[in-house]
């Protein structure tokens, strides 16, 4: 279950983020972006992310997920769309093959809100690899 490598990663981030500002004492929630072609199941991911919380700095931090759907667009004729799940990445306009993914493939973190209710600051960090 890829999904215990993805919280574990989330965990080391937001410890890092929380380390770096200084007088971070607990996290209160984080905001994950999750895209719909990213591999990850979203209800495994919370669970494994409340088991990999315990004793760390994160502990009882509320991780919302939220949904990225995919979409693409077709180089040809530049028509884009939903391309759903499983993902159709023929375009429905003219049937070509010639496709860009827009999104659907995201996993980061959008968000964390410290103990003391503040946000943290923005992050210049890379998202997280698919491949955790």
């Amino acid at each position: 279950m890829h999904e215990m490598s993805v919280a574990l990663a989330v965990i080391d981030q937001v410890e890092t983020a929380a380390a770096e500002a200084g007088d971070v004492t607990a996290v209160r929630t984080v905001r994950l972006q999750v895209g719909e072609l990213a591999g990850v199941v979203p209800d495994s991911l919370s669970f494994c992310f409340e088991l990999a919380c315990a004793g760390t700095l994160l502990e009882g931090a509320e991780l919302v997920t939220e949904a990225v759907p995919g979409r693409a667009r077709c180089t040809p004729c530049a028509h884009d769309w939903a391309v759903g799940m499983p993902p159709s990445l023929i375009c429905p306009a003219c049937g070509g093959t010639s496709v860009e993914l827009l999104s659907g493939r995201e996993l980061r973190i959008a968000g964390v809100r410290w103990e003391d209710g503040g946000p943290a600051p923005a992050s210049d960090r890379e998202p997280i690899s698919e491949e955790c």
